[in-house]
Parts: structure tokens; sequence; C-alpha cells
């Protein structure tokens, strides 16, 4: 039996992300878990402003956010992973903790991009961000 039942990763659709995705989607397929596939979004400009991280990738639109998923579910079924897809309004951050929550994950996966750069050391990044707030395991991929 599996240690994780349930994964969730996110992607704001750039090459990062969908690396994250690629090794989420294959850990999915190898224990048999539901990956749970989040794109966070804006609602308005003013709300990703609010964000303070000039290195994010800003998606504005629950459309646009659906767009993104077009690539993260190709790199799903290629690894033959059983997937879903949600749309969150809100921070990279809160949309993950929110799907974390709600499907009740045993692990988070996200690139470390930003994790390294100047804002990120000063006000934090998204990977730094949800592995201390995360309940479950949270994997942090090599992407950049």
């Amino acid at each position: 039996m599996s240690a994780y039942k349930t994964i969730v990763v996110g992607t704001d659709g750039s090459k990062s992300s969908i690396l994250a995705v690629e090794r989420a989607s294959a850990i999915a397929a190898a224990v048999d878990a539901t990956l749970i596939i989040g794109c966070a979004y804006y609602k308005t400009p003013e709300d990703a402003s609010r964000t303070l991280r000039a290195d994010s990738v800003v998606v504005l639109s629950e459309e646009r956010a659906k767009e993104n998923f077009a690539e993260a579910e190709k790199a799903a079924k290629d690894a033959g992973a059983m997937y879903k897809t949600e749309a969150r309004a809100g921070s990279p951050a809160e949309a993950l903790m929110g799907l974390v929550s709600e499907y009740d994950a045993d692990l988070l996966v996200v690139g470390n991009r930003g994790i390294n750069s100047l804002t990120g050391r000063l006000i934090g990044s998204v990977p730094s961000d949800v592995a201390r707030q995360s309940d479950c395991d949270v994997m942090i991929v090599r992407t950049v």
C-alpha cells in the first residue's frame, strides 16, 4: 500500500511548472495515486499586484488558468496518471494550500523557481511558502 493516495501539483503554464507536473505525474502513476493539477489565477490586475513577486508568472482570469492545463494534462496522460484539474482564484500558495486541504493530499509537488532569487530570499517564494504552511509532505523539484 502506498503512502501517497492524493498528490497536488501546481502549474502556471511555465516550463518550470511543467517539469514539476511531469515529476508529480510519474510519482502518481507509480504509486497509483490521484493527481490534482492546480492553477491559481487572479481576478484582477490589482489582486495580482499585491503578491509583490516580480519573478512570478501571473495568470489573470479563470479562462487563462484553464488554458494552462493543456500541457500539464498531456504530461499526466503520458505518465499514465489518474488526474483532475482545478483552477482556483488567489495567490499560488493560497490556491495550493486550499487544494491540499480540500483533497486531504499526502504530497504537494512544486518547482523551485523563485526559491533562490533575491526576491525569494527577502520576501519568500511559492516553494518556501508552501513548505512552511503544508500539513503534508512537500517535494520541491529542481526545475530551474
